[in-house]
C-alpha cells in the first residue's frame, strides 16, 4: 500500500498542451517508434554527406548510409557532383565500399562486373546477349535528390517538402559570414557508435544547463555567456570566449592564441556558435574552424556520431595551434558528453520514469519536443501505446 501511494505521489502532473514536458521515455527505446521516425522524419529530411572539397577529383566519392538506405556522392568527369543509390541494378549488390575513395573513370560492380559511368549511365554488361528485351538505357543507377549549399552536399531519400534553400534559410547569412563554401577539410569524416537513442544525443547538444556542471574546460572558456534562441525551427546557441583567466592550460592557451580573423564582424571574432537543424544535424561554428555533427539512428538505443572539421586556408602558426587546442578541448567535451548521454539512456529504461519537466529557459529542448509531437502525434502518449496503435500510425 505504501509503495503504491509513493508511486502515485511521484507521478508528474501533465499540463494539457505538454509544452513544458519532455518526450516520454518509451520514445527513446522503442523500435516501432523508430520505424515511425524513419518514415516521417528521416526519409524526407535533408542529410549532409560531405563538402565539395572532400571530392575534388573525377571519380572521388563519399558514401552515406542511413536506416537501410545506402548512397554515394561522386564527382563526375564533367566536374559535376551527383548522388546515387549505392546499389547495382542487376542483383542489388553494394557497388562502392568504404566511406570514401576514388573509383576511377567508372563504377564497376564487384559481383558481376556491370559498369556505370560517373553520371549513372549503364556502360557495360557481361553476356548482355543473354538478357531478353534488354535496353541499357533503362538500367542506369537510381539517382537521389541532391543539392549543394555553403559548399556542403546534401541528399534526401524521399523527395518533396522544403527545398534545401528553405531548410537552411535560418543560417544562410551566417554561412556566408564564415565562408562555408571556401572551407577545406582539416581532418577525416569520422563515425563512432554511441549506445543511445539519437534524440538523447540531440537533446544533450542543446542542453545549456549542463555546461557549468559537466564541462569544466568549456565552462571556464565561455563562463556564463551562453545564449539560446530558436529561429524558424533552428536551435541557435551563442557563447563568448571571454578575457577572464582560466585554470586549464589548454583553455587559457586557446584564449590567448586565438588570432584575428579579419573577414569576421567584431562580434563574431571571439564567439562560439552552435546550430542544431532538425532532425539531427549540428554545426559548431568557431572563429578558427567549423565542425558538423550528425546522429544517425542504428536502432532504438544506438546511433552513429558522424562528424568532420573544416577551415579556411591559414598558414599562421598561432592559427594552427588554436585549431589544435580547439580540437583538444572538444575531444574532452565529447568524452564527457558520451558518459552523460549513456547515463540518461540507462534511466530511460526505468519503470520509474515517463516524462520530465523542462524549464522556461530550456527553449531548445521544448521546441524539439513540440516539433516531434507535431510530426508524430502518438509521441504525446506518456506511456507506450499498444502495438496495434503503433502499427496503425505507421500505416496512416
Amino acid at each position: 500500500m505504501t509503495g503504491s501511494a509513493s508511486q502515485t505521489q511521484g507521478s508528474p502532473r501533465l499540463v494539457s498542451d505538454q509544452a513544458s514536458w519532455s518526450l516520454p521515455a518509451w520514445t527513446y527505446n522503442d523500435e516501432s517508434f523508430l520505424a515511425l521516425e524513419r518514415q516521417q522524419i528521416f526519409m524526407p529530411a535533408w542529410h549532409l554527406v560531405c563538402h565539395v572539397s572532400d571530392i575534388p577529383n573525377p571519380g572521388d566519392y563519399r558514401a552515406f548510409a542511413m536506416m537501410g538506405e545506402r548512397a554515394i556522392v561522386v564527382r563526375g568527369k564533367d566536374g559535376q557532383v551527383r548522388a546515387f543509390h549505392n546499389v547495382c541494378r542487376h542483383r542489388a549488390a553494394r557497388l562502392l565500399d568504404g566511406s570514401e575513395g576514388n573509383c576511377g573513370g567508372r563504377i564497376t560492380c564487384p559481383y558481376h562486373a556491370w559498369s556505370f559511368a560517373l553520371d549513372g549511365k549503364l556502360l557495360g554488361v557481361p553476356f548482355i546477349e543473354e538478357y531478353e528485351n534488354f535496353a541499357k538505357g533503362d538500367f542506369g543507377l537510381f539517382p537521389i535528390e541532391q543539392d549543394i549549399s555553403g559548399g556542403f552536399v546534401y541528399i534526401r531519400f524521399q523527395p518533396g517538402g522544403p527545398s534545401l534553400a528553405e531548410y537552411l534559410a535560418p543560417i544562410t547569412q551566417e554561412m556566408g559570414i564564415y565562408r562555408f563554401d571556401e572551407m577545406q577539410p582539416i581532418g577525416p569524416i569520422r563515425s563512432r557508435i554511441r549506445k543511445v537513442n539519437w534524440k538523447n544525443a540531440c537533446d544533450n547538444y542543446v542542453d545549456a544547463l549542463h555546461i557549468r556542471v559537466a564541462h569544466p574546460g568549456l565552462s571556464s572558456l565561455v563562463r556564463d555567456s551562453y545564449r539560446l534562441e530558436v529561429d524558424q525551427g533552428v536551435d541557435k546557441i551563442f557563447a563568448d570566449v571571454g578575457a577572464v583567466h582560466s585554470p586549464g592550460l589548454s583553455v587559457q592557451a586557446y584564449r590567448d592564441l586565438l588570432p584575428d580573423v579579419d573577414h569576421l564582424p567584431e562580434d563574431r571574432k571571439r564567439m562560439w556558435t552552435y546550430y542544431r537543424m532538425f532532425p539531427a544535424l549540428m554545426f559548431d561554428v568557431y572563429p578558427d574552424q567549423i565542425d558538423f555533427m550528425q546522429f544517425i539512428p542504428v536502432d532504438a538505443t544506438t546511433c552513429i556520431l558522424r562528424d568532420g572539421a573544416y577551415a579556411l586556408p591559414d598558414d599562421r602558426r598561432e592559427m594552427h595551434l588554436t585549431r589544435y587546442l580547439n580540437q583538444r578541448l572538444n575531444r574532452d567535451v565529447n568524452t564527457e558528453d558520451k558518459g552523460l548521454i549513456e547515463r540518461v539512456q540507462d534511466g530511460m529504461g526505468s519503470s520509474s520514469f515517463s516524462v520530465g519537466p523542462l524549464g522556461r529557459n530550456e527553449i531548445c529542448l521544448r521546441s524539439f519536443a513540440n516539433r516531434m509531437r507535431d510530426t508524430i502525434p502518438i509521441s504525446r502518449e506518456p506511456q507506450r501505446p499498444s502495438r496495434e496503435r503503433l502499427e496503425a500510425a505507421l500505416e496512416a
